[in-house]
């Protein structure tokens, strides 16, 4: 089987997989990663872009967060779906990487990439997690996962170890300042940083009317 095949079967089996998907990380956040780490790929010298492609399409087809927090999952899920096309052990062993790595793991935890494929890859997923989307599908997650909107009385954590992070179930507003708003100095890319500029000002315009709503210091 050709790269082309591979990776349109790999896109039949996403889609199927995640099309009806509610808390964020379903098939149209994943095209868009795929989508962006392509354009992100043309832009960086020496990717691999099959490598990075089978990356971005497999990044969240066992993620962690929905497989009680099982860090391997994503890989092994990866492996077998490669190993039934028959791709090449390197190629299978570079998308695992891939996937082990992409996390964000808490605010003091460094999450660096070992490869310009990945890099790649985890700065169109960081992408995606902030601007416009982004907030959305922080809302979508938190109700999903059965959080309130923003509790003043509960602090943002800068968690220091995965662990912890993994343990968090802190209101959505939080995630705002634990992990979004940190995004934009972590990417890697050039060309993804200054996508992530306009982004982040939303974020931050939005995080100002929000709390001015909630406070309801507008109706005053």
């Amino acid at each position: 089987m050709d790269n082309k095949a591979i990776i349109a079967r790999t896109v039949d089996f996403v889609q199927a997989k995640f099309l009806h998907e509610g808390s964020g990380h379903d098939w149209a956040h994943i095209q868009r990663v795929w989508h962006t780490s392509q354009a992100l790929a043309s832009q960086t010298p020496a990717v691999d872009p099959f490598v990075t492609e089978l990356g971005a399409l497999l990044h969240d087809v066992a993620d962690w967060k929905f497989h009680a927090g099982d860090e391997e999952a994503g890989p092994r899920a990866a492996r077998e779906w490669l190993n039934s096309l028959g791709v090449d052990e390197a190629i299978t062993q570079r998308v695992e990487v891939i996937i082990r790595e992409i996390s964000f793991k808490g605010l003091g935890v460094p999450t660096p990439m070992s490869t310009p494929e990945g890099e790649v890859v985890q700065d169109a997923d960081r992408l995606d997690a902030i601007g416009a989307i982004g907030i959305a599908r922080a809302f979508a997650y938190g109700g999903h996962k059965g959080r309130p909107l923003h509790d003043p009385a509960i602090a943002p954590v800068a968690h220091d170890s995965f662990e912890s992070y993994k343990q968090n179930a802190a209101p959505t507003l939080n995630h705002f300042y634990e992990k979004l708003l940190h995004l934009r100095e972590r990417l890697h890319t050039p060309a993804a940083r200054v996508v992530a500029k306009e982004r982040h000002q939303f974020m931050e315009a939005f995080l100002t009317q929000f709390l001015r709503e909630w406070e309801g210091e507008d109706v005053n």
